[in-house]
């Protein structure tokens, strides 16, 4: 007999979980030098009331995980939640567990009618069939990000001749 899938809420004694499972998806995305999040951070993330980490669990071992953060949407003045991780372990695929991750997820965002939004790579087809299966509608744009070594020199006064914001 096969155990049934839990989905609960990590919470602040779920660091160490939730630190393997984010660095799994990272490793496996190529961008574990990007994560630098410590035990003691995750352990504040995990207690805010804006931060949701879902855990999919088989007879208490981890088998994924949806993470989001509830933030503000200035065009609709209204808040979102923006999903920033959907992870499935490679031995849990195709069993319905992501599946299980989103709809709880969607069941945190029902409560207030809130839009869900995330990214996907552009090759990740696998992905977005999957996001599509689910009834997400796919958006072609191009995400930018600015680390601080890259501004952090035009801030300096021999490039930045801008007054300072009042």
């Amino acid at each position: 007999m096969t155990e049934t899938v839990t989905i609960r809420a990590a919470g602040p004694a779920d660091a160490t979980t939730v630190d393997t499972l984010v660095r799994e998806i990272a490793a496996h995305e190529g961008d574990s030098e990007h994560v630098t999040v410590t035990l003691d951070a995750w352990r504040g993330l995990l207690g805010r009331g804006d931060v949701t980490v879902l855990l999919a669990e088989r007879a208490g071992e981890p088998l994924g995980y949806v993470s989001a953060v509830r933030r503000a949407h200035l065009w609709s003045g209204r808040d979102i939640l923006a999903l920033d991780d959907l992870w499935v372990r490679a031995s849990a695929r195709d069993a319905g567990v992501g599946r299980a991750l989103m709809l709880a997820l969607a069941r945190v965002a029902a409560k207030d009618r809130l839009v869900i939004r995330w990214e996907v790579k552009p090759g990740n087809a696998g992905a977005q069939r999957f996001y599509q299966r689910l009834g997400a509608g796919l958006y072609t744009k191009v995400i930018a990000g600015w680390r601080p070594e890259s501004y952090l020199p035009l801030l300096s006064p021999e490039q930045d001749r801008t007054p300072a914001p009042a």
